[in-house]
Order: C-alpha cells, then sequence, then structure tokens
C-alpha cells in the first residue's frame, strides 16, 4: 500500500498533513537496549505526565509515560508481522508491561495467543529479537490513553510504523512515527577492524565500512544501539546526542523533568 500511494500520491499535498495528524496521535520512540532493561527491571510504579515529556517524545499528543504494577506484563503475537508475513519464529512479540494494559491483553487477546510472562523472560525475548536485528520500541497512542505500556520488537521488513516512516519521508523528511532514542555512536578508529558488522545490522543504513574507512550519518541514526552490541571488536559506543530527542531513560526522569 506504501509503494502505491508513493507512486500514485506523492503529488498530493493534503496527504503530509493527513500524515502528520495521525503520527502526532499514534507514534513510538525507538529504544537503546540500555534503557529498555531499565523499563523491564522496575520494581515500582511510574507516572510521568508533564508536558516536558514532549522532550523526549516530541509529539503533540500521546506523551504520558506510565508504568502501573510494571512486573505485570504479557506477550501476544504481532499484527503487524502477522499482517507482513514475517517468519514465524517472530510473531510472537508484542510485550505489554503494566497491569492495565498486559489484564486487558490476557483477557481479550486469545486470538493473538496472550500469555503472562515475567520481567526476565521479557527481556530475554528482547534479546533474542536484537540478535536478528529487530529494534526495541514503546508505542503511544491516543486511542488508549495516551500513554506507554507496549513495548515491540520491530523490523523494518514487517513493522508497519516502520514503513510508514519510511514511506512519509518521501513526501516530507521531517515526518516520523518513530522518535530517535536519543543518542549517536562514537566510533573508536584504533579498535575498529573495518569487518562491516555494525553496517550489515543497521536498520537505518546509517553506516557504511570499506577496508580503509568507517563512514557515520548521524542524522540517519535513530540511536537503536544494535550496531554497539553487534560489535565484537567493542569500537562502538552510545552517546547522548542534545540535537535529538531525549533518551526515555526511567532513571533520569524523577530527577531531571
Amino acid at each position: 500500500i506504501f509503494k502505491f500511494l508513493t507512486d500514485h500520491f506523492s503529488w498530493f499535498t493534503p496527504l503530509r498533513h493527513f500524515l502528520k495528524f495521525a503520527f502526532d496521535r499514534y507514534h513510538a520512540k525507538i529504544l537503546s537496549f540500555g534503557d529498555t532493561r531499565k523499563i523491564l527491571e522496575l520494581n515500582r510504579d511510574i507516572a510521568h505526565i508533564s508536558d516536558s515529556n514532549r522532550s523526549i517524545i516530541p509529539y503533540k499528543f500521546a506523551y504520558k509515560i506510565i508504568f502501573t504494577e510494571p512486573d505485570f506484563i504479557a506477550v501476544m503475537d504481532c499484527p503487524c508481522k502477522k499482517t507482513m508475513g514475517d517468519e514465524e519464529w517472530a510473531i510472537h512479540s508484542c510485550i505489554a508491561i503494566g497491569k492495565p494494559v498486559a489484564s486487558f491483553w490476557l483477557e481479550h487477546g486469545k486470538k493473538y495467543n496472550a500469555e503472562r510472562i515475567t520481567q526476565h523472560q521479557a527481556l530475554e525475548l528482547i534479546k533474542k529479537f536484537r540478535k536478528h536485528g529487530y529494534i526495541t520500541q514503546a508505542f503511544f497512542k491516543v486511542a488508549t490513553g495516551g500513554s506507554t505500556g507496549v513495548i515491540c520488537n520491530c523490523h523494518p521488513k514487517s513493522c508497519v510504523s516502520l514503513k510508514a516512516t519510511q514511506f512519509a519521508k518521501k513526501f516530507d523528511a521531517s515526518l516520523s512515527m518513530n522518535a530517535a532514542a536519543g543518542y549517536s555512536v562514537v566510533h573508536d578508529e584504533t579498535k575498529c577492524k573495518h569487518c562491516g558488522d555494525c553496517s550489515r545490522i543497521c536498520p537505518f543504513n546509517a553506516i557504511s565500512v570499506s577496508n580503509t574507512s568507517w563512514m557515520y550519518n548521524k542524522n540517519d541514526c535513530a540511536g537503536c544501539e544494535l550496531c554497539v552490541e553487534h560489535c565484537t571488536h567493542n569500537a562502538l559506543s552510545l552517546d547522548i546526542d542534545k540535537s535529538k530527542p531525549r533518551p526515555l531513560d526511567i532513571a533520569t526522569l524523577p530527577l531531571k523533568y
């Protein structure tokens, strides 16, 4: 559908306004693995509803950061992956964190094979997906209260939100359904072997490697941390990038916002 719209309606200016309207109400925040781990190790409720959250989730609506009983977790089949035809092993991947959302899934999500899991199991599931090049995203939606609570393991080939952003950028480079994690990559040339593992795993094509050079486009980078995890030579690390939305770092919320 995105290819069809691009081929036949790229001239249609009002479509830009429609996309912005939609993205302001339903969007995702890309998470580094470090920030994801902090969420899945929460042992207390979080309720941060300040307007300053927009510095983390830069959208007009749906920016509440709320986790109620965060050790109450459910996982179910991902509607995106089922629709887009992802591999069978990857389907069971959407995670609800907190009793309000997770209990709703368990009660009403039988057709998506919803089941309760522990925090440890959720973290191990995310690790498995990240090994295969899936990024971690927290979703926010006006229709479900405008707060986080749903985390999914997403790949550009099978994630509707990532495909929507690719499509939207053909109309307007500033449009995105996915807020960057808030980091840039730091490269240590003395440790780099130019093996290309980081380039191959990057879902945003932000890195290119040759036998003699390592090139990085900070604007294309979403700070997802996959390249850091897949670098076997420890040549890469993350650094907070003040030119991007702030990280969704649970540990800093009570102190800084």
